[in-house]
């Protein structure tokens, strides 16, 4: 009964939690769908290459979002309904006015930007219309997604999918409508982002203002001191710097992939986009299974921790290793959906059955990294963050690319994905052999 308790508590988390990454992955990949359809690859290209750029954002906004998910489920797991309230509108404040920091200076340094993450001449123009009119949603992308970390811990994860459902699904109806109808390509692809983003920020609002939560976000809650700032950034800096190395070494790979010509830039794109579907189920998974992690840990009930953390990791590995069961078997007809040119068409292949490889180790690496999240273990999130992405793939770029060539580059990141396993299992080990000392030692 008790496993069947697990099992369900579990389920009602994760799978609201799987549809909103599926929901993100429609999302990321309408633009490159919608954008295939007009037969440009150098506008595909420019998507490609503004993607590590967005991905920046996304980053900056998972520090509120993993943040509250962290703290304020630790805090109601202890019963501490005020601290809750004080991280809340730490986060949601914390969140707008970095986001208008971050669209200001994105629009400042625009142009530097784009030279940077190896823009060519023919690809310049398109990647700046996109970026230009994207990042003036920079406060909203931040905002929706602290928002979504709160109704997640709050144990609200149906919520948070609505929202995230209804914004996503605006875009993928505006895509097409801007892009091909109306004729405006790449730029008509950024303003139904924008858009999207925007009224999808506007269903959080309305959560919040009619009272459908039991936390409170008001302005008066809003607290830097008593732990309230650390406990937050200790744990959502190390998710924001994995995924920030994750964009920078995006940005690497780009580069030096731009060596090959505009084709194998389009095709890493493409890859890159269609590898997130094996993502999917761990992502779901880890993100969903944290609240009820840190619920225990504010608790102290340890059983109850390993049977959620058993109950996550069967659950990812069975289904990612269905899912990329199903993409190498039909990797030619899913790149098909979004590349004709045969070059392009070639290189994405190839480039997506090597990546396939390596999608169980990063599934098995983010339910882990989420667990210790749950513990408030910022301090080894942050190192293995960095490891992961800066010390482990970065160097690997270089390396492969001198011995590899332009499959050299794709073949780096398994090889990444492999090492940072196996130094994230033994931090782990070592950390849950005494998690009291951690948790009330280093997070709070």
């Amino acid at each position: 009964m008790q496993s069947q308790s697990i099992a369900r508590q579990a389920i009602s988390n994760i799978i609201p939690a799987i549809v909103v990454e599926i929901m993100m992955l429609i999302y990321n990949l309408a633009d490159t769908f919608f954008i295939a359809r007009t037969n440009d690859p150098l506008q595909l290209a420019a998507v490609s290459l503004a993607a590590p750029v967005f991905l920046v954002l996304i980053a900056l906004g998972i520090i509120f979002m993993a943040g509250a998910m962290s703290y304020i489920s630790r805090s109601l797991g202890a019963g501490q309904k005020e601290r809750a309230d004080s991280i809340a509108s730490f986060c949601v404040w914390g969140s707008i006015f970095v986001g208008a920091v971050m669209a200001v200076i994105f629009m400042f340094f625009i142009e530097k930007i784009l030279r940077a993450i190896g823009a060519s001449p023919e690809t310049f123009r398109l990647a700046h219309s996109y970026l230009s009119i994207v990042i003036a949603s920079a406060p909203f992308v931040l905002f929706s997604m602290a928002c979504g970390g709160i109704m997640r811990a709050e144990g609200h994860a149906s919520g948070a999918m609505i929202g995230q459902i209804f914004g996503n699904m605006l875009n993928v109806v505006l895509d097409p409508i801007m892009i091909l109808y109306f004729g405006w390509g790449i730029t008509g692809a950024a303003v139904a982002t924008s858009v999207s983003i925007v009224i999808g920020a506007m269903y959080y609002v309305g959560y919040f203002l009619t009272g459908k939560s039991s936390i409170s976000i008001h302005i008066k809650h809003f607290r830097i001191g008593g732990g309230i700032a650390w406990g937050v950034l200790s744990i959502g800096i190390p998710s924001c710097l994995d995924l920030w190395l994750m964009s920078i070494a995006q940005i690497v790979m780009n580069s030096l992939m731009s060596a090959y010509g505009d084709m194998a830039v389009a095709a890493a794109g493409v890859m890159m986009r269609i590898d997130q579907i094996t993502g999917l189920f761990a992502m779901g998974a880890g993100q969903g299974i944290q609240p009820l992690l840190g619920f225990c840990v504010g608790a102290e009930d340890w059983k109850k921790y390993r049977a959620f953390l058993k109950f996550a990791m069967s659950f990812t590995v069975i289904l990612s290793l269905m899912m990329i069961a199903g993409c190498y078997l039909f990797t030619s007809n899913i790149v098909s959906i979004f590349l004709s040119e045969p070059e392009a068409f070639g290189y994405a292949v190839k480039f997506l059955r090597i990546k396939l490889s390596s999608s169980i180790l990063f599934a098995l690496f983010f339910i882990l990294i989420n667990a210790l999240q749950a513990m408030g273990a910022g301090r080894a999130s942050l190192i293995l963050s960095v490891c992961r992405q800066g010390v482990l793939y970065m160097p690997l770029l270089f390396i492969m690319n001198n011995f590899a060539g332009v499959y050299g580059l794709v073949w780096a990141l398994p090889i990444a994905e492999l090492l940072s396993l196996v130094q994230t299992v033994v931090v782990y080990g070592k950390i849950i052999l005494d998690p009291r000392r951690l948790i009330y030692g280093e997070a709070q």
